[in-house]
């Protein structure tokens, strides 16, 4: 008797996780258009890294500046939380504070009219912007310098877009 009650629960706990995994599988929806998504044989999807950056369109709204995609090395930061971080200054933002982690990180972004940056205490950096006639302007950035980039930068005094931040040890 005792034997037979042993294969009931067990067969009774087996069909209720064969439910679960059904109705797991079955309600899946895809995050970005909270559309269902299929999967194969009815196995659990995977979740796969798009590297954008979260929370980006509240940034937007909040501080106007655009954050992009990146390997989460680079991450806009509080300018007073910590010393040592990243500085960006611009005419349209004044001040936006980036803390760097790791051996290296990169962040695409857009923040308008730059015209200087300040390097992190712990990392190098190479920056990119875009002038409104898409001429571009590379320039490496110091350990906790004071680099001038943008129309500080510029022969001509034209605003420049920063689009990509990189960094190094």
């Amino acid at each position: 008797m005792k034997f037979a009650r042993r294969i009931i629960a067990t067969g009774a706990a087996a069909a209720a996780c064969a439910v679960a995994l059904l109705a797991a599988a079955t309600s899946s929806h895809d995050s970005a258009s909270g559309t269902p998504v299929t999967v194969a044989d009815g196995r659990p999807g995977y979740v796969v890294e798009d590297f954008n950056y979260p929370g980006a369109d509240r940034i937007k709204e909040e501080k106007g500046i655009t954050l992009k995609r990146g390997d989460g090395h680079i991450t806009l930061a509080d300018c007073s939380s910590s010393a040592g971080l990243m500085e960006v200054w611009s005419r349209k933002n004044e001040k936006v504070c980036f803390r760097t982690t790791g051996t290296s990180g990169h962040l695409t972004l857009e923040i308008p009219s730059v015209f200087a940056v300040k390097g992190s205490a712990d990392h190098a950096a190479d920056v990119s912007l875009t002038a409104p006639d898409n001429t571009p302007q590379e320039v490496k950035v110091a350990k906790g310098n004071w680099t001038p980039v943008g129309e500080s930068a510029d022969p001509q005094g034209r605003a420049f877009v920063l689009v990509e931040i990189r960094t190094g040890k």
